[in-house]
């Protein structure tokens, strides 16, 4: 087969995987109707059994992994709906565009370096953010690192990484905030995991191990910080074009590993924008709901797993065959706007490419 073919089918593959994993049970079609109109309900500002949500204006919302993606997406909407806001990152410089973007939707907004691996940083941030707006009311854990490959170029360090920034990095923010939102008695916690905490695809195995102990993590906050009147809401993104696929890194061969990753990552048949995925993880946080599936996809594919996992590990370990295989492959990374080809030039990535422009991806100004 030749690469440029492969490199597309692994692509549609491993965004079919994101979008069920499950076509044989016949039920894709139909729960997509479903959830596209529930969408589309909650969009207008219907809720069955439920309601719009609590005003959030005026409370202090910090967010870690903001200077970019998502992080700069729910930024902004937490901005629009009147919040302060706190923006943590490790780079200065894409932090003080993030800052400059999100102010032009009104509030105030501050910054703070700080790497969420490294705990002492975690807490110097979260004492400079109480200095400047005296309380912490929302804690978005959002933070992220991703490490794509064949299991045979993942090391330890890979591992590590990942648990630092994805568990650690959500534990040593959550338990620094945690006193006072208990002695308040109120708060919010969200934690962005992924549809990774929930099935663990190819190639992505240190980044699932991450996301399945955040799932944990967050699952277990929720149950016991109810009744101190805290909510935890457990995010579960599906694929979201974020513009992430030009800096997440790449192991093995390359080009062919980003060819994947960015097809399945930016096309609309697998995909959401991040805009959309930023509107319903506010909507969420005020409406305190317990988890959010973004995306029918990821909701699909989850419950596929649930109740059929011996098929769906079967359609992985298929889709797995797809994708770039081990023989000669290199444990050096590489991040993706370094590994591209033809095809991810291409327009059938524009979207993401658009994404990765407004999100801060490229270091221009939006």
């Amino acid at each position: 087969m030749k690469t440029r073919n492969k490199v597309i089918l692994g692509g549609l593959a491993a965004g079919t995987v994101a979008a069920g994993a499950a076509v044989g049970l016949g039920a894709a079609f139909a729960g997509r109707l479903l959830f596209e109109q529930i969408r589309q309900w909650r969009s207008q500002g219907w809720e069955p059994f439920s309601f719009s949500g609590e005003d959030l204006r005026g409370q202090t919302v910090l967010i870690t992994g903001s200077s970019r993606g998502l992080g700069l997406a729910m930024a902004e909407e937490f901005a629009r709906h009147g919040c302060k806001l706190v923006l943590c990152a490790r780079d200065e410089q894409e932090l003080s565009r993030a800052r400059d973007q999100v102010s032009r939707h009104g509030g105030e907004v501050r910054t703070f370096a700080c790497d969420v691996a490294n705990q002492q940083e975690v807490e110097t941030a979260i004492a400079g953010a109480r200095r400047e707006f005296g309380r912490i009311d929302v804690l978005v854990n959002n933070a992220g690192v991703i490490s794509v490959g064949p299991i045979l170029t993942q090391t330890i360090d890979d591992f590590k990484e990942a648990m630092d920034v994805m568990f650690w990095g959500t534990v040593y923010p959550t338990l620094a905030v945690l006193p006072e939102m208990v002695n308040r008695g109120t708060g919010r916690i969200v934690n962005i995991t992924s549809i990774g905490g929930k099935v663990s695809v190819p190639h992505l195995v240190p980044y699932g191990c991450a996301k399945f102990a955040a799932v944990g993590f967050s699952e277990g906050l929720y149950a016991e910080l109810k009744q101190y009147g805290v909510h935890v809401l457990t995010v579960v993104p599906g694929l979201m074009r974020t513009g992430s696929h030009l800096n997440a890194q790449f192991k093995g061969k390359h080009e062919k590993e980003y060819g994947w990753f960015a097809l399945s990552g930016t096309n609309p048949l697998f995909s959401i924008s991040v805009e959309r995925a930023a509107r319903q993880i506010v909507n969420a946080t005020r409406r305190k709901q317990p988890e959010l599936a973004v995306s029918w996809q990821a909701e699909l594919l989850a419950r596929a797993h649930g109740a059929a996992p011996e098929l769906t590990l079967r359609a992985l370990a298929l889709v797995n065959q797809l994708l770039p295989d081990a023989e000669g492959a290199s444990k050096q990374k590489k991040p993706g706007k370094e590994s591209q080809s033809a095809v991810t030039r291409s327009p059938l990535t524009a979207l993401g490419e658009r994404a990765a422009r407004r999100y801060n991806q490229t270091g221009e100004t939006a």
